[in-house]
This record gives structure tokens, C-alpha cells and sequence, in this order.
């Protein structure tokens, strides 16, 4: 039951107190119950929608060699999962493309007594793709910021899993454009990374953005079929000496040959060793990195790297 003061704190703080002492309380209440530990337990975590299929894959394994664990996932822009996290206090988890800024790591050490943890999980790729069709699969940087900002290719629609609260706009954004803006009469929203890749496939004059794990997977089936529809592009590596240009693989991600490289995070919300600590563990250690190995993303753990071609077409 909430006290008289805590009552008077509501009145004068509003919601985040009163979300403070929830979350406060729920893990106090947490780190007394044996069914909360690193293995046991319910967890809600929000996903950065660019990284659905990999994450499913990680969470299928995981509760598989673990039943008492249960990890209840939704899947939204980066934006959304950091405002589930911040004023959600049922979500102790987020897996997006940063950590937390300092700012935001005061605030929860203020509010909490603790600071949420984080850390990188692997390295994405921001892939772009065109039609089976289009012998246009060169791609420089200088290009890409041209295209975008609406001073060349005017034809060829650029489409986006969003235009403002995604990762890949924020990446594009911060990465290519470097401070300026996209042209909205090229550049084209759609709800999701599979709309992006829907939409190349049937549009010819087309190129979209979307995360490697999408499209990088040789092992799975529904990724394969996809490849046979678009064709993955090559983009100008100015540190290759072989090769004007490389596509994103393995080797060329964790290199930084490829130069749309960027990271993928946890950020767990709790105060004890719980669920939201034993899916992070697992998936910085042997078995979660070898998912993301499949799932062709740069690893933060040393395995033999593979040069498999993920497209054939050129």
C-alpha cells in the first residue's frame, strides 16, 4: 500500500516518482524471490525492429535451455523501445544501437540507487539493397549523400523503415548526411525493415536500408528466397587496397572496411542478478554469438571468419 508520503512525493513529482519507487520496489522484491535469478523468471524487453529475426533466433534458444525463463519481446523503433524504457516499469530491458548517454546514466543512478548495465552485443551492417533486376550496385559514399539529400538520382526512390525515430534513419542521418537533411520527395517510409525489402523487390528504380540480419543469414530459407528478389549493393571502402569497393561480410564488418558498421547493445533495468543478466550473458557468450555468427553480423567474440557469398548476383 503507498504511504502518506509517498502520496505528498506524488503530488509534488508527479509520474516518474511514482514509477521510481515501483521499479525501486518490484526489485527489491525480486532479489528476495528464489524464482528470479539469472535463468528463472519473466522478463519484457523492447527490440530495435532492425534486429527482429536475430533476436527471435536468440530468444528461441535461450528459454529452449532454459524453461523457467520466459523473455516477452516487442518489437518497435529504437525511439519507441527507449521511451518503454523510461516510462515503462515493466520493461527492465532494451536491445537497440547505443548505450545510454551519460545524462540518462545520472538520472537512473539518482533515481534507483543503481545504474542500469550495458554493453555491445555484436556489430550490424547497414546493407543496401536494390531490384534483381538493376545493374546499379556501386554505391560511394559521396553518392549516397547526394541521393539522399535530393541532389542526384531524383528517379530512384531511397526507402527507409521510417524517416524519424528509426536506428537506420538515425545512422544514415549521423553516418552519411552529417548534418543535413533528407529530400521527403526521394526518400520513401514504410512500416518496417521486411516492407523495405518488399518494396525493392517489386520496384526496379528502387534502393532501401536495412540491417544485415535481415538478408545475411546463407542457412536460412525465408532469407535466401529473399536474396533471390534484390541484390545486396557494394559501397567505396577507402582503406581496401584490393578492391575499390566491398560489400558487408564478416570479415569486411569487423574490419571496418565497410564503412556502415554500427553496434548492437543491451541496457538491462534491474538492480539483481535476474532474467534480463542471464539473456545478455548468453548472448555475449559462446552459444549467443554464434546465433549472431549465423546471422552474419560482426562478433565480439574470436571465431574463424567466414567468406561465404551472401548474393550471387552482381
Amino acid at each position: 500500500m503507498i504511504n502518506k508520503d509517498i502520496l505528498r512525493h506524488w503530488k509534488r513529482y508527479g509520474v516518474g516518482f511514482l514509477m521510481t519507487w515501483f521499479c525501486i520496489s518490484a526489485c527489491d522484491q525480486a532479489k528476495k524471490d528464489p524464482m528470479y535469478s539469472l535463468k528463472n523468471g519473466t522478463i519484457h524487453i523492447s527490440v530495435d525492429e532492425s534486429f527482429r529475426p536475430v533476436i527471435e533466433e536468440q530468444i528461441k534458444v535461450f528459454e529452449r535451455s532454459f524453461p523457467g525463463a520466459k523473455i516477452l519481446a516487442e518489437y518497435k523503433t529504437e525511439a519507441n523501445c527507449f521511451k518503454d524504457f523510461f516510462s515503462d516499469t515493466a520493461n527492465r530491458m532494451i536491445i537497440v544501437t547505443r548505450g545510454l548517454t551519460d545524462e540518462e546514466d545520472r538520472y537512473y543512478k539518482d533515481s534507483l540507487n543503481y545504474s542500469p548495465r550495458w554493453n555491445t552485443l555484436a556489430y550490424d551492417a547497414i546493407t543496401i539493397l536494390v531490384n534483381s533486376k538493376s545493374s546499379d550496385t556501386l554505391f560511394t559514399m559521396e553518392r549516397l549523400k547526394a541521393q539522399l539529400s535530393g541532389k542526384m538520382n531524383r528517379d530512384q526512390k531511397v526507402v527507409f523503415d521510417g524517416l524519424n525515430a528509426t536506428s537506420t534513419v538515425r545512422f544514415v542521418l549521423d553516418s552519411i548526411l552529417k548534418g543535413e537533411q533528407f529530400d521527403t520527395s526521394v526518400v520513401k517510409a514504410v512500416k518496417s525493415s521486411q516492407d523495405v525489402i518488399s518494396y525493392v523487390s517489386s520496384n526496379e528504380n528502387a534502393v532501401g536500408f536495412v540491417g544485415i540480419s535481415w538478408i545475411g543469414n546463407p542457412e536460412d530459407t525465408a532469407q535466401v528466397n529473399m536474396l533471390n528478389k534484390v541484390k545486396i549493393a557494394y559501397v567505396s571502402c577507402s582503406v581496401c587496397p584490393d578492391s575499390p569497393y566491398v560489400k558487408p561480410m564478416q570479415a569486411s564488418i569487423l574490419t571496418r572496411r565497410y564503412p556502415l558498421v554500427r553496434g548492437l547493445y543491451y541496457v538491462v533495468k534491474e538492480g539483481y542478478d535476474g532474467v534480463g543478466m542471464g539473456f545478455s550473458n548468453f548472448m555475449r557468450n559462446e552459444r549467443g554469438q554464434l546465433i549472431f555468427k549465423r546471422a552474419y553480423l560482426g562478433t565480439i567474440m574470436d571465431f574463424e571468419i567466414r567468406n561465404v557469398k551472401i548474393n550471387k548476383k552482381l
